[in-house]
């Protein structure tokens, strides 16, 4: 399973930005995807997930703001992040596990990309 990420950048605080994440070796319909984010000295942060179903979930610091989203047919899972802060400043890691249940336990994926860099400025 390879998984691949891109769209990080600098924005200022307010804006917008949309992270991909191409999977190779696994198919999205079958898959939990997620997004987590980690900003220095702190731990790896569950960001968004969605499910096979299609259902999605948020962690409470990006509920409203951000939306995680899929396109099964190009095995690509999307975060799109509107109102950005200065504290949403992290590198974002795309990370994917089969199964629905525990995923906002960053310990239950396997498989993970190698980020990309999201900073916000005030």
């Amino acid at each position: 399973v390879q998984l691949v990420e891109s769209g990080g950048g600098l924005v200022q605080a307010g804006g917008s930005l949309r992270l991909s994440c191409t999977a190779a070796g696994v198919a999205l319909n079958n898959v939990t995807m997620a997004w987590f984010r980690q900003a220095p000295g702190k731990e790896r942060e569950f960001t968004a997930a969605i499910w096979s179903s299609g259902f999605q979930f948020y962690g409470d610091s990006v509920k409203d703001r951000f939306s995680i989203s899929k396109n099964n047919a190009r095995s690509t899972v999307f975060l799109q992040m509107n109102t950005l802060k200065p504290e949403d400043t992290a590198v974002y890691y795309c990370a994917t596990k089969y199964g629905p249940y525990s995923y906002v336990e960053a310990a239950h994926y396997p498989h993970w990309g190698q980020g990309t860099q999201v900073t916000v400025s005030s």
